[in-house]
């Protein structure tokens, strides 16, 4: 039964690490989208700043476009962190859900071997191949509560 369980545990986390991990792909893309706009806008402000100083007619029109650019630049920098931070937080999911799943591996594969081992002893009757399936299995349990209670 625990080898059934942490086997489809072990499923469930690698399916859930992959999702943070796309999640964490897509918010990094929507950073990168914010701070792109946000240089867009910085080039366009300065461009407004050169046009003013160099004495043109529209100094009063530039000067609205550059506290537009500037107030875009503080909304762009705000979406691109927020963005950077929801990165960071699929990135950490990500990482828990494959650590999980590292544990789980082992745990499914010591209790199976302990299942071989037990068909082993059962045949030969020997009490050398019932302890070491008790062992093992005993080990897989512990590896399937340490991936629930290290994480």
């Amino acid at each position: 039964m625990i080898a059934a369980a942490a086997g489809s545990l072990e499923t469930v986390e690698g399916g859930r690490a992959i999702t943070e991990s796309s999640e964490a792909v897509l918010a990094q893309d929507k950073a990168t989208d914010s701070w792109n706009e946000y240089q867009a806008d910085s080039l366009k402000r300065h461009m407004y700043e050169i046009a003013s100083v160099a004495g043109s007619a529209k100094v009063e029109e530039y000067a609205k476009e550059i506290a537009k650019d500037r107030s875009g630049q503080d909304k762009a920098r705000e979406k691109a962190e927020d963005a950077e931070k929801e990165r960071d937080t699929h990135t950490r999911a990500s990482a828990l859900h494959e650590e999980r799943h590292h544990w789980l591996t082992g745990s499914a594969t010591l209790v199976e071997i302990g299942i071989a081992l037990s068909t082993v002893a059962i045949i030969t009757a020997r009490r050398t191949f019932w302890f070491a399936a008790m062992g093992l299995g005993a080990a897989g349990a512990a590896l399937f509560a340490v991936a629930y209670l290290a994480g």
